[in-house]
């Protein structure tokens, strides 16, 4: 495959899971849509484990990374499909370009990474300004609900600390692995949950909703994770960092075409003042460095 073939495929698929989310919990139920994923991901994972013969390793490190991946597709994930049921598509995508502030600021903390220069912490003050806007838009708009926008947002801190805490655990494993063996431990939480809380099954599943739970489970959770390592030592960060520059606008747009959500002034805002934070993060001091030199 081409690397930019792949960078669509992540773009398009980044930008297409918050309606597909929206559309299998509304048919089945947020709890058996996110496990009944979560199960179809695990089974094709495992499946492509073997016919590619890569080993799961199950020692302490390769354990530890599962748990702090796991974090991230269990934690996150629910609090996301929560969150879907009160607040439009867009805004989930919208709310998910913060991830690389959080990861930024997190990493400065718990890393002892020295990434946050004056114009990061002015973007980082940016997305914070633009995520107050869109929180003022939904204490106001009866289609957006403020407790879906905690949801959420308490969903990418979780994905933001999974993220850190794999790298604190330094295990060297397969992108394939790690996947894996942190699916099997979700899907696990997944189960226990929906046994404990739900125990439902749909009596009647749509073909919007089963489509929208396939496509999640097969291209959300196995082809986009994969394609996403496969451009990554492709590209530079920076060039990766971009698909959270164009996602949120896309899912947006996709949300009010295809299901119907409008979009306040407010959250247009609040969403332009979250990408250009993200901006500023990425390429600020780049940017300044080469103004200086001319």
């Amino acid at each position: 495959m081409s690397v930019p073939a792949a960078y669509l495929g992540i773009v398009l698929i980044w930008s297409t899971t918050p309606l597909a989310i929206k559309w299998s919990s509304a048919g089945a139920g947020f709890l058996f849509a996110v496990t009944a994923r979560m199960a179809l991901g695990t089974l094709l994972c495992l499946l492509l484990l073997w016919l590619l013969r890569i080993d799961l390793p199950w020692h302490r490190d390769a354990r530890r990374a599962y748990v702090a991946a796991a974090l991230g597709m269990y934690g996150a994930l629910m609090s996301t499909y929560w969150g879907a049921q009160q607040i439009p598509s867009g805004l989930i995508s919208v709310l998910y370009g913060l991830t690389p502030l959080f990861t930024g600021v997190m990493a400065a903390w718990w890393l002892n990474e020295r990434s946050l220069s004056p114009l990061r912490i002015v973007g980082v003050m940016l997305g914070i300004a633009g995520l107050a806007l869109i929180f003022i838009a939904g204490r106001t708009l009866e289609h957006i609900a403020w407790q879906g926008i905690i949801a959420v947002l308490f969903g990418v801190l979780l994905q933001a600390a999974s993220a850190i805490w794999v790298k604190r655990t330094g295990a060297t494993l397969h992108p394939m692995a790690l996947n894996s063996g942190a699916l099997l431990l979700a899907l696990i939480a997944y189960l226990l949950t929906w046994g404990l809380f739900d125990r439902e099954w749909p009596e009647q599943l749509d073909q919007r909703s089963a489509g929208a739970i396939a496509y999640l489970g097969v291209l959300g959770t196995v082809v986009g994770f994969n394609l996403y390592f496969f451009v990554l030592k492709r590209l530079s960060a920076g060039a990766i960092s971009v698909i959270t520059l164009i996602t949120p606008v896309l899912a947006l747009l996709l949300g009010n075409w295809i299901n119907d959500e409008s979009v306040d002034a407010r959250v247009w805002q609040g969403t332009a003042c979250i990408l250009f934070g993200l901006l500023l993060y990425q390429w600020g001091g780049p940017v300044l460095r080469f103004l200086r030199r001319r």
